[in-house]
């Protein structure tokens, strides 16, 4: 595991951060390009709901930053550009496996599509 050394880790939205300014697209415990998780938009949201679970999962994966010992680098980008990467707790979970856990997200697979508007 390769740990990215950040100074300081600002929370973009439920499953994106950025590591001293680098744009880094949070996976879980998923495999790059194969799984991971997805939380509601807040950018561009498709109805009033998904705006607001979206906020929830920001605040919450805001939270579990104070929490975290660091983010493991996969050495993968997705087709942003971002760097694929996943946010280790101090109890050795990701941030990824806690938001499914406690319902802020849910599990992506390669074409999946999650309406956050039913």
């Amino acid at each position: 595991m390769i740990l990215m050394v950040c100074s300081l880790i600002a929370v973009v939205d439920g499953d994106s951060v950025k590591c001293d300014g680098q744009n880094i697209r949070l996976i879980g415990d998923g495999a790059p390009f194969k799984s991971g998780f997805d939380t509601p938009k807040t950018y561009r949201p498709k109805c009033q709901q998904e705006l607001e679970l979206g906020r929830a999962a920001t605040t919450r994966t805001r939270e579990l930053v104070r929490d975290a010992v660091g983010i493991e680098d996969t050495g993968k980008h997705d087709h942003y550009g971002r760097a694929l990467g996943r946010l280790i707790l101090k109890n050795g979970k990701t941030a990824g496996e806690v938001l499914i856990e406690e319902g802020y997200a849910k599990p992506w697979k390669p074409k999946s599509k999650i309406d956050w508007c039913r």
